[in-house]
């Protein structure tokens, strides 16, 4: 495990939340540092290793592990739910926070940090055929099945509008361009500009999660908190563990796909829920102590992977 980056991971999100605490960034800080990283330094830092990898079957593999993962999520919050008899708007956000998880923003410098920047590829590819799909379709049936609603519309996005989403992602553009026209071994002009830019990837991304995390402890929810980030931080990438030699995954490719998995709840996931208003406290507190929380879990397991 790279220890030093993950100090710098601990050291950029204590500072972002300094940050936000003393207001010392303006309000929109967090959008136009995502937007830096989005557009400059995902891609980047995807184009720099999409090259090595070769397109096989296994592959597959990897965007399985959250499809079957969200089965999994549907089955087991459902029996929770019915077990503690939790209310109809608390059942709602965890479906979306255990399923979901922050694969992006939080998950590729993580699994760059803990594992190596050559498994930031297959983390892309879980987040973007994994994650980003399941948001955009099953996170909004639930807003609409639960609260009524949709945040944009009065329907649940068809399949263009799926696939419109993903083409207008820039990491996405960048993979395509890494398995197709992008040589293995650039100029080193080409290859010494994007290892500068990707090197940013990752005091960016946590700043911008430390400005933008909230703590709030939901004392009437204490107990869909608990089995919230139980489920999350623990079980799923212990399924996660049990399922990659299944689907034939080894190496870098099973580590990224279950590290992935180990990932906090997805803060789109929670701002939805809370926009729609299902279970607020609940949602923002499954994302802020979440994360703290998975400073601990996730070297655990990349030491656990590592093995």
């Amino acid at each position: 495990m790279a220890f030093d980056a993950f100090a710098l991971v601990l050291a950029m999100l204590a500072l972002g939340y300094l940050f936000q605490r003393l207001r010392v960034l303006p309000g929109d800080a967090p959008q136009v540092l995502n937007l830096v990283v989005l557009y400059v330094c995902l891609p980047a830092a995807v184009l720099r290793y999409a090259p090595r990898l070769t397109l096989e079957p296994a592959l597959i593999g990897v965007v399985a592990v959250p499809w079957l993962l969200l089965a999994a999520t549907v089955l087991l919050v459902g029996l929770c739910a019915r077990w503690f008899g939790f209310r109809r708007d608390e059942h709602a956000v965890l479906l979306l926070t255990v399923a979901l998880g922050n694969t992006s923003y939080l998950g590729y410098p993580l699994v760059s940090a803990l594992i190596g920047e050559h498994a930031l590829p297959y983390a892309v590819v879980y987040d973007q055929f994994g994650a980003f799909m399941i948001l955009s379709t099953f996170g909004l049936w639930v807003l609409a099945r639960y609260s009524g609603s949709m945040p944009h519309g009065n329907r649940a996005p068809g399949a263009r509008e799926v696939a419109v989403r993903i083409l207008r992602f820039p990491p996405f553009w960048a993979l395509i361009v890494g398995f197709t026209a992008m040589p293995a071994e650039p100029p080193h002009w080409i290859e010494a500009g994007l290892q500068r830019l990707s090197d940013a990837l990752l005091p960016l991304a946590m700043l911008t999660i430390g400005l933008s995390v909230r703590l709030a402890l939901p004392r009437d929810e204490l107990k869909p908190l608990a089995v919230g980030l139980l489920l999350k931080l623990a079980l799923m990438p212990a399924l996660a563990w049990l399922l990659v030699p299944l689907l034939g995954l080894r190496g870098a490719m099973a580590q990224a796909a279950v590290l992935e998995s180990a990932m906090p709840s997805m803060v789109t996931a929670a701002a939805l829920a809370i926009a729609q208003g299902l279970a607020p406290r609940l949602a923002a507190a499954m994302v802020g102590y979440g994360v703290l929380l998975s400073m601990a879990t996730l070297p655990l397991w990349a030491m656990l992977l590592g093995r």
